[in-house]
């Protein structure tokens, strides 16, 4: 066992929350064991724990009178509602297989996913509705759907599959990774690790989709497993304009997210976050050392982490972000992990069971004695924690043959506070190969400078940073960005 974790959380908080290798032992048990808590709000109602768990079982009943059998796979395509949480857990719980798609998910995409992953039947939001004429064999049901009557939990083996997540992968194109009963549970245990107290003690939004798996696991999961309050978010912008009302004390979100938070605070002050905020747990993309400075002083404790929809999500976690800001943490018990060739290999309860009907990408990511090549680079320091130095898809090639890593090259521009994001990528410059890096300031940090000093001051950076750097490293070509970056449904900086 890892102390760093088990040490988090007293040790009777520990012991009341046992590892649940099914989704169903789950839903029985959390029913049972914060019965009377609070557990759903939707801002004009809440349910507590017993209630949530009988409408599981409602919805259940539903799910059973369609006649699918068992293992069926059922999509829900919803915003993050009540519909949508208690269908989730509906579904896993009822012996079949979930799989949530992006509210954002256009008509023909949706269309051909239920197609590819083989969906049986799909819960609908009634605003996309009409984006579902074209789904053929599919039955086509209201997210709002339930039964008078409650059905039980069907008991299944762990290694029955769950849920499949949209995921681009360690291999770079859109799939569908399977996650058992066992790596689903497994990954929202992990969840349960945060400093200080955690039975009834937080209140949370849902303000990341549940067609991710950070927001599926990290939130959702690890909030319920907790017996947190979670509030629903069906939509974020409003949502977050309610953070005063809601007064959350936790926000599992992405660094774009924590971005929008801070210009937020700079404009209305600390009061805007609600006033009983104590932690941030952010990750699926890289989280810049001026976040935690930021919150920090906010007096807001800043978690972060890695993890892989391929690993449940939850592979490292740091909480000590104020001394080890570059860290993505340490690795969470009941993992194996070796470094091959500079990258990170995986091995535990947590993997996923491969790609859906892909088996060449699946042997591409997992080895055959079941170790998963995650593709990116990394080192372990002295104290055990891990850095991420680079993507092994991300490589520069130099001319001499050398091999750079674009993400290294990063790491001090999101050192420094003025920036918000930054991507350096191969580019041509008078037909011949260089380094080139595109700069997205952080414009608060300006306060209203004109132009022209914000794109000398990147310029200087720039020439500040080359100068730590080896002559073949040099950062040639420099744009400094005027409007965001493409990213991605997690909101990465995207390098299509």
């Amino acid at each position: 066992m890892s102390n760093y974790f088990y040490n988090m959380i007293p040790k009777e908080e520990l012991e009341r929350m046992p590892y649940l290798p099914t989704l169903g032992e789950f839903v029985e048990w959390m029913g049972k064991t914060y019965a009377d808590m609070p557990a759903l709000s939707d801002q004009n109602n809440t349910i507590t724990y017993k209630e949530f768990c009988d409408r599981i079982a409602r919805r259940r009943a539903f799910i059973e009178g369609l006649g699918l059998p068992k293992g069926a796979h059922i999509a829900v395509w919803d915003r993050n509602s009540q519909d949508a949480i208690e269908l989730f857990f509906a579904i896993t719980s009822a012996g079949y297989v979930v799989m949530n798609f992006p509210p954002t998910l256009p008509e023909m995409a949706a269309v051909g996913s239920c197609m590819k992953f083989d969906i049986a039947a799909i819960f609908v939001r009634e605003e996309f509705m009409p984006l579902t004429g074209k789904m053929q064999g599919v039955k086509v049901l209201p997210a709002s759907s339930i039964a008078g009557e409650k059905a039980p939990v069907t008991l299944v083996d762990k290694e029955q599959p769950a849920a499949i997540f949209f995921t681009g992968g360690t291999t770079g194109s859109p799939k569908g990774a399977v996650l058992s009963h066992r790596a689903f549970m497994r990954g929202a245990y992990n969840a349960i690790f945060k400093p200080g107290k955690v039975i009834g003690v937080h209140r949370y939004i849902a303000l990341l989709p549940l067609s991710h798996v950070f927001g599926a696991i990290a939130g959702l999961a690890g909030c319920f497993y907790t017996g947190g309050l979670m509030h629903t978010c069906e939509d974020m912008k409003a949502t977050i304009g309610k953070l005063p009302v809601i007064r959350p004390t936790l926000l599992v979100i992405v660094p774009g997210i924590c971005d929008i938070l801070a210009g937020l605070v700079k404009m209305y002050g600390p009061q805007f976050l609600g006033g009983n905020l104590k932690m941030i747990i952010s990750g699926a993309a890289n989280v810049p050392p001026r976040l935690v400075d930021i919150f920090t002083k906010l007096g807001v404790e800043f978690c972060f982490g890695y993890g892989l929809t391929e690993t449940a999500n939850l592979t490292s976690a740091n909480a000590n972000a104020v001394e080890k800001p570059t860290s993505i943490g340490k690795i969470y018990p009941g993992q194996e992990t070796k470094v091959v060739d500079g990258e990170l290999w995986v091995k535990g309860d947590n993997l996923f069971s491969g790609y859906y009907k892909d088996p060449e990408k699946t042997a591409e990511a997992l080895t055959p004695d079941g170790w998963l090549r995650t593709g990116d680079l990394v080192h372990f320091d002295d104290d055990g924690f891990l850095y991420i130095t680079g993507r092994i898809k991300n490589l520069i090639i130099l001319a001499n043959g050398e091999n750079v890593s674009p993400e290294s090259l990063e790491e001090p521009f999101y050192a420094d506070p003025c920036v918000r994001d930054a991507m350096v990528k191969e580019d041509s410059l008078n037909g011949h190969q260089v380094i080139a890096v595109e700069i997205l300031p952080f414009m608060p940090a300006f306060d209203g400078k004109p132009w022209e000093e914000v794109e000398a001051y990147m310029h200087n950076l720039v020439k500040k940073i080359n100068a730590t750097l080896p002559s073949t490293h040099q950062i040639i070509k420099v744009t400094v960005r005027t409007e965001d970056f493409k990213r991605t449904g997690s909101m990465k900086v995207s390098r299509v």
